[in-house]
């Protein structure tokens, strides 16, 4: 990450030692926290809709008006924050947080859940845009880069964790019970927040003009359209991943969550793979990612007949993957280095409005050409992105 010069930046305390460490560890658990937020309708949409008399497909609106919400949200949050300290910003939306996760375990009709999942969507949204810039300021220039891979481990780890510890505490409790635990998680989150992060002044107001500005600069417009066409194309395909494999390797329920386990546990060494490549060179890092990315689903339909083949390009998928959030994301801090939360409220905004349209195509795809069509559609995104790793223009790299 770039240090930059400033205001907020010459008055920040430099935490060198423990304390600065605890603050990144802080930062991981929330951005670990609101992903789960996000994310827990995954594993109970059949309780919630039974519950709240929807279908299955309706019950998966919630996701998607979460995502959309903090889409659209992420972006005007850091214009309105003005120059407020990002620790009490980051407390309040916290705060928002648990109680979008509190209306949820309480709501007695899908109109509730939808309001309540709003407010998940609005402190989701702005935790992440805030957060994502913060590590620069907690550590030495060394150790920058270790503890952005941190913070975003929270991504990765939500995933492995996350989800399917929601699913198997609604199961056990029932699907009220997982958001009961993750409105209790971002209570502790908040204190945690509280108490070890320090004051952390704004570095500068940004208006919302100068948010819209950003991707004027080719080279936060090549970062953005980057995380576009990954996540876009991951989710097309990551979204019917069950029945593509059931189709391809003919597997059952059981080795289906082995395989996606398999998958998580990749994913969260790719991001700290990632992290490390990106401090080294940043685009060939990404030149990597998408060209192994595309190689994956564009075989995993011809070779994933075998389990054992499947489970290798499962691992490599989420190896892949897992490292998609750090380096695009550095990318774009990169590329905007006067305007982080600026850049990082647009970097948020792409990411779930590329997680709802890549859900999108996937069904059509499926629906209108067959269930392993979304792995081609995948493919294709996938191969954009890899033309605008090699041909885009990249950021210079941090200096020391």
């Amino acid at each position: 990450m770039t240090q930059t010069d400033g205001p907020a930046r010459t008055n920040d305390v430099q935490l060198a030692g423990r304390k600065g460490w605890l603050g990144v560890v802080t930062l991981a658990l929330a951005i670990f926290t609101v992903v789960t937020s996000e994310m827990l309708p995954v594993g109970l949409l059949s309780p919630m809709g039974g519950s709240l008399n929807v279908s299955e497909g309706v019950a998966g609106l919630t996701l998607t008006v979460t995502g959309l919400v903090a889409a659209v949200s992420a972006p005007l949050l850091i214009p309105l924050l003005g120059r407020f300290d990002r620790r009490s910003v980051l407390c309040v939306l916290i705060a928002v947080l648990v109680l979008g996760n509190l209306g949820a375990a309480w709501a007695p009709g899908f109109g509730a859940m939808v309001v309540a999942r709003v407010l998940v969507g609005i402190g989701m949204g702005g935790v992440w845009a805030v957060a994502a810039g913060l590590a620069v300021r907690l550590v030495p220039p060394a150790s920058v880069p270790a503890a952005t891979s941190l913070v975003f481990s929270g991504v990765a780890v939500a995933s492995v964790l996350g989800v399917p510890a929601g699913a198997y505490l609604g199961a056990l409790a029932g699907w009220r019970a997982a958001f009961w635990a993750a409105a209790g998680l971002g209570g502790a989150v908040l204190l945690a927040l509280a108490v070890l992060l320090p004051r952390l002044p704004a570095e500068r107001a940004v208006p919302l003009g100068g948010v819209l500005r950003l991707p004027a600069d080719p080279r936060v417009r090549t970062g953005l359209i980057l995380v576009g066409c990954l996540v876009t194309g991951h989710f097309a395909a990551y979204t019917y991943v069950r029945p593509v494999l059931e189709e391809v390797s003919g597997v059952g329920a059981g080795l289906i969550g082995t395989l996606l386990l398999v998958y998580g546990v990749a994913g969260v060494a790719g991001n700290f793979l990632a992290g490390a490549g990106a401090a080294r060179s940043l685009r060939r890092t990404l030149v990597v990612i998408t060209a192994t990315l595309t190689a994956t689903l564009a075989v995993l339909p011809l070779l994933g007949g075998s389990v054992a083949v499947a489970a290798v390009l499962m691992a490599v998928w989420g190896l892949t993957y897992g490292g998609v959030s750090v380096s695009t994301q550095t990318w774009v801090l990169l590329a905007a280095p006067q305007a982080r939360e600026a850049a990082s409220s647009l970097f948020v905004g792409v990411f779930n409005g590329a997680i709802a349209l890549g859900a999108l195509l996937g069904g059509v795809a499926a629906d209108g050409v067959g269930t392993t069509a979304v792995m081609g559609v995948g493919g294709v995104l996938a191969a954009g992105a890899l033309v605008t790793a090699v041909v885009g223009r990249a950021p210079a790299p941090a200096r020391p």
